[in-house]
C-alpha cells in the first residue's frame, strides 16, 4: 500500500483528516523540558514521567519508522444557548469518550495493515500514550499549531482530536504543515480569563480547562471569577480563533455521530447534589468520567458562586451555606467557604 491508500483506508474508518509523518525525535524538547522544568505542568505528574518516550516515538515502539495520523471532527458550529444555573461542558467531552471511540477505528487500521505488512508493528495511540500527537500531526500535514497550541487545519479549524498508530513500517511521509497559522492575531492570548495563554504556550497552573479537569486540590480562590459558568475544560480560545469561524469546507468536514452531545450543559444545583451513583451515571459513556465526584462539586461550588454575583437564587445560596457547614468533602466545603466570603465581599 502506498501512502495515499493508507490516507484513503483512515479516511474510510471515518477520521476527518489523515496524514503520516517519519518517526524521529521532536524539534522541541528544550521548550518541553523548560515547560517542565517551570512547573508549568501542575499536578499533572505523568507529564513528569517517560519524557524521553514522548521526545521520540522509536522509543516509544523499538524500531518506528513511521506515525500515520488521523484527526476526529468534534463541537458542533452553532453553539446553543447557556440553560438559566447551568455549567457549561468543553465541546469535546460532550459526546461519547473519545478515547474509545478513537481507539476502536485505529485499531481497525491497524488490523487491515497487518494483513499487508505481517512482519511490522502497528501500535495505536489516543492522547494517553506518551507520543507529541500535535507535532507529528503537523508534521504529516493534517494542520499547523497555533498560539493557544492547538493544531489548526485552514478551513476547518481546530475543533479535533487526534489519535495515532506508530509503526515499524516505513511509509512516505505527507507534505508538513508547520508554518505560523496566526501571525499577528492574539485573540485567544486577550481572552484568556486567566491569562494562561502566551504565544505556543499554556501554563496548565492557570487554564481553565487544567483547574476543572486535572486538578485534583482546591482552586485558588484568584481563579474563581476566570471559572465563570465553565463546569468542565473551557473552549474560550477556540471559540475567538477566527479559523473556527464557519467555512465553507469547515461545513462540509462533518462532526463524527459518535460525538453527537450527549449533555452539553450541566445543571448546577444538581450536581451540588451529586452522589458518586449520580456521577457515574451521567458520566458513563463520557471522557468527563476523568473528574472525581469532589472535583465535579467543587467546580459547581465555584460555578454557582459565579451565577450569584449577577444574580439571586435562594436554592444556589442555601446549597452553597450547607455544604459550607456541613459534613462534607474538605475541598469541596472549603472551596463554599471561599465562595461566599467572596459574594459578601463583592
Amino acid at each position: 500500500m502506498d501512502s495515499q491508500a493508507i490516507i484513503d483506508l483512515c479516511l474510510s474508518q471515518g477520521f476527518a483528516l489523515a496524514g503520516i509523518a517519519k518517526a524521529h525525535s521532536s524539534r522541541h524538547e528544550s521548550s518541553l523540558q523548560e515547560w517542565l522544568a517551570h512547573g508549568k505542568q501542575g499536578e499533572m505528574e505523568w507529564m513528569n514521567r517517560n519524557v524521553d518516550l514522548r521526545l521520540d516515538p522509536r522509543k516509544l515502539l523499538d524500531g518506528a519508522k513511521s506515525v500515520i495520523c488521523v484527526a476526529d471532527r468534534y463541537g458542533e458550529l452553532n453553539e446553543p444557548p447557556l440553560q438559566k444555573d447551568h455549567g457549561r461542558i468543553a465541546r469535546y467531552a460532550r459526546g461519547k469518550d473519545y478515547h474509545k471511540v478513537m481507539k476502536k477505528r485505529l485499531h481497525e487500521v491497524s488490523d487491515i495493515l497487518r494483513q499487508h505488512y505481517p512482519e511490522e508493528t502497528f501500535r495505536g495511540c489516543v492522547d494517553t500514550a506518551p507520543l507529541l500527537e500535535r507535532e507529528f500531526a503537523s508534521r504529516a500535514g493534517l494542520g499547523a499549531i497555533g498560539k493557544h497550541t492547538l493544531l489548526i487545519e485552514q478551513g476547518i479549524g481546530s475543533w479535533l482530536l487526534l489519535g495515532a498508530i506508530v509503526t515499524t513500517a516505513k511509509f512516505s511521509p505527507t507534505n508538513s504543515q508547520e508554518q505560523d497559522p496566526c501571525g499577528t492575531c492574539t485573540r485567544c492570548i486577550d481572552a484568556c480569563p486567566t491569562e494562561a495563554i502566551t504565544p505556543w504556550s499554556v501554563d496548565a497552573r492557570k487554564c481553565i480547562s487544567y483547574l476543572t479537569i486535572e486538578h485534583r486540590t482546591e482552586i485558588d480562590s484568584a481563579f474563581f471569577p476566570g471559572v465563570g459558568t465553565w463546569l468542565f475544560g473551557c473552549d474560550i480560545c477556540q471559540e475567538v480563533c477566527p479559523h473556527n469561524q464557519p467555512t465553507e469546507r469547515g461545513e462540509k468536514v462533518l462532526l463524527h455521530e459518535e460525538y453527537t452531545p450527549i449533555h452539553d450543559s450541566l445543571d448546577v444545583l444538581d450536581v451540588l447534589r451529586w452522589d458518586e451513583h449520580a456521577r457515574q451515571v451521567h458520566f458513563r459513556e463520557s471522557s468527563m468520567k476523568r473528574a472525581k465526584l469532589g472535583m465535579m462539586r467543587r467546580n459547581a461550588v465555584i460555578v454557582a458562586g459565579n451565577i450569584l454575583e449577577n444574580e439571586t437564587d435562594n436554592a444556589l445560596h442555601d446549597a452553597l451555606r450547607l455544604i459550607a457547614k456541613g459534613d462534607e468533602d474538605e475541598m469541596v466545603r472549603n472551596t463554599a467557604i471561599a465562595v461566599l466570603k467572596q459574594l459578601v465581599e463583592s
